[in-house]
């Protein structure tokens, strides 16, 4: 099969993205909606496959949706001056010092936690007793919101 027919799955397999991702992707306007054969199945271009790469090695790099899309917009004007796709990665580059600020902090406070733990039963545990009480805490590691799962932005 060329790249100029790839089906979904073939798309998915070579380019590592799971096919629900790469519907999503359609969806949401990431990816442009592939054209359909006879038969109604999707095929997609080397086009595609192209973004689908840039969209993965964005994803891995922690950008947000909101963030690639301006960065796919501003790729389709490659004469366009790269201060906004600097501003862009500066502003990302901000986030994730934060975020490892934020990881270094956590994870200062769960040595000591399990350094003064002392195996004994769960009713003298000082993990147990720390989580139920965060002035127990040594460290202020925030109190905010945490989802079951992260936010896609």
């Amino acid at each position: 099969m060329t790249a100029a027919q790839l089906s979904i799955g073939d798309l998915a397999r070579d380019s590592g993205v799971k096919v629900q991702t790469i519907r999503y992707y359609e969806t949401i306007g990431l990816l442009p909606v592939a054209e359909r054969s006879a038969g109604n199945q999707r095929r997609y271009s080397e086009a595609h496959r192209e973004r689908l790469r840039f969209l993965r090695h964005a994803r891995e790099l922690g950008f947000t949706l909101d963030q690639i899309r301006s960065l796919l917009s501003l790729s389709e004007s490659p004469d366009m001056p790269c201060e906004q796709a600097d501003r862009i990665a500066r502003e990302h580059l901000e986030t994730v010092e934060q975020r490892l600020e934020r990881l270094k902090t956590l994870q200062t406070e769960l040595q000591r936690m399990l350094r003064q733990c002392a195996g004994g039963k769960v009713e003298d545990c000082r993990v147990i007793e720390v989580l139920s009480d965060h002035t127990l805490c040594a460290t202020e590691h925030g109190h905010r919101e945490v989802a079951e799962t992260p936010a896609e932005t």
